[in-house]
């Protein structure tokens, strides 16, 4: 009876989605002042030291490490003023986090037809959930990142396109992996969509040339203008401010990158072995292709390709979870962080899935995830506290096992949106 009081009311919820924020903030705090293991993130200094830089007038990238758009540290730059002002940030992500909330509240609301207190409930799956707000006022820029990306579906679903189309192009320059929604997007905004009709008629037989122009409606042609206009338009005035190391940092060192610290990836510990100097003992040799760049092939091939092509007409926010589950369990890097890309997502498909109905499989879903990260976070713990070699097969099996679960997991979300109709 409580708990239906408490959904009832959206000023209850958020209210209780900031007092949770505010407890994590001033928690961190008092952990970095008296504890050796501090609770910032070590991104989060990435972050307000590229700000300083940019105080100083200088290069963000003056600060190794520093893999973002300009944008990010422009966005941070009270940070670089004196006193409280340091924690600027982690209150700009949090708030990040409860308006990605709300809009989540607002499309369920809209678009799912559910109640106020359903709309709450599952919302809730983002505003109480202590992990988001954990990580956002650590000092990580993924609440920010839920705003654009929330706001992208809200304009997709509100068929307002070439607001869609700048939110896409913004997000991919913010963070590269929005790209993905694009193959999803624009399969989704078909003409029986736009029109708001379905018709049950097989449609006569067409030339490959007329498929083709009938494939390229206005709103498919005004989403990719508008997308890779804001695109590369943010691109040429970071590059004109920055030169090549913003194009070097932030876009291609990420088809390099080797990242095996607190990495929970299948990949993980072949990406140790290949960070170590390599030793040609034949000089003539050809390179061969790198792990790093093949790695990016099923990652692809699934998240951009089958997934949309097979679900996106069904139900396009539960097709977006898909590819977003897909991409991070395939990632060379994954971090719990990239865990917050997908769970966004997590209150439109929850309603009507699997992981709901059986509750034998949703929980054993959960226990096994947890676990998964538990097992490898044990051994990453005797590897960086206690100095154990725990590559093989401590990290190696557990990073498999949670690759394992995450299939599995991932396997039950394709079945449930190619199980439903295509929506209208």
């Amino acid at each position: 009876m409580a708990l239906s009081a408490f959904f009832s009311s959206s000023r209850s919820v958020f209210s209780a989605a900031i007092f949770l924020r505010a407890i994590f903030l001033v928690y961190g705090l008092f952990q970095d002042a008296h504890s050796p293991m501090k609770y910032t993130d070590i991104d989060y200094f990435v972050f307000t030291d590229a700000a300083r830089f940019i105080a100083q007038g200088q290069s963000p990238y003056e600060r190794d490490t520093y893999r973002y758009t300009p944008l990010l540290a422009w966005l941070m730059y009270p940070t670089a003023w004196p006193g409280f002002w340091f924690s600027f940030g982690k209150i700009l992500f949090a708030v990040g986090d409860i308006i990605a909330g709300w809009m989540t509240f607002r499309i369920l609301r809209a678009y799912h037809n559910m109640s106020q207190e359903r709309a709450l409930r599952y919302a809730s799956i983002w505003l109480l959930n202590p992990m988001v707000a954990t990580i956002s006022t650590r000092g990580s820029s993924e609440g920010l990142l839920g705003v654009f990306v929330t706001a992208l579906l809200w304009a997709v679903l509100a068929k307002r396109i070439a607001l869609s189309g700048f939110l896409l192009g913004f997000a991919v320059h913010f963070k590269i992996y929005p790209f993905i929604y694009a193959a999803s997007i624009i399969w989704w905004l078909d003409d029986d969509r736009i029109n708001g009709r379905r018709t049950n008629t097989s449609p006569k037989p067409a030339s490959i040339a007329n498929q083709i122009i009938a494939f390229m409606n206005p709103q498919r042609l005004v989403l990719a203008t508008c997308s890779l206009g804001t695109f590369m338009g943010l691109n040429m005035v970071m590059y004109l401010a920055y030169g090549w190391p913003f194009l070097d940092h932030s876009y291609f060192y990420h088809l390099i990158r080797i990242d095996h610290r607190h990495n929970f990836s299948p990949y993980n510990t072949l990406l140790y072995l290949n960070s170590s100097p390599k030793i040609h003992l034949n000089a003539g040799a050809q390179p061969s292709l790198e792990l790093e760049r093949l790695a990016f092939l099923p990652q692809l091939l699934l998240s951009v390709v089958f997934i949309p092509l097979f679900l996106s007409k069904k139900d396009l926010p539960s097709t977006m979870l898909a590819q977003t589950f897909a991409f991070v369990a395939f990632n060379k890097v994954c971090t719990s962080q990239y865990f917050l890309w997908y769970m966004m997502f997590l209150p439109y498909y929850l309603p009507e899935s699997t992981l709901l109905r059986s509750r034998s499989v949703g929980v054993s879903a959960l226990i096994f995830w947890v676990l998964g990260q538990v097992f490898w976070l044990q051994q990453g713990f005797q590897l960086e506290f206690n100095g154990h070699s725990t590559f093989v097969p401590g990290l190696w099996a557990s990073g498999i096992l949670f690759f394992v679960v995450n299939v599995v997991i991932l396997g039950i979300m394709i079945h449930d949106v190619q199980s439903k109709d295509a929506l209208a």
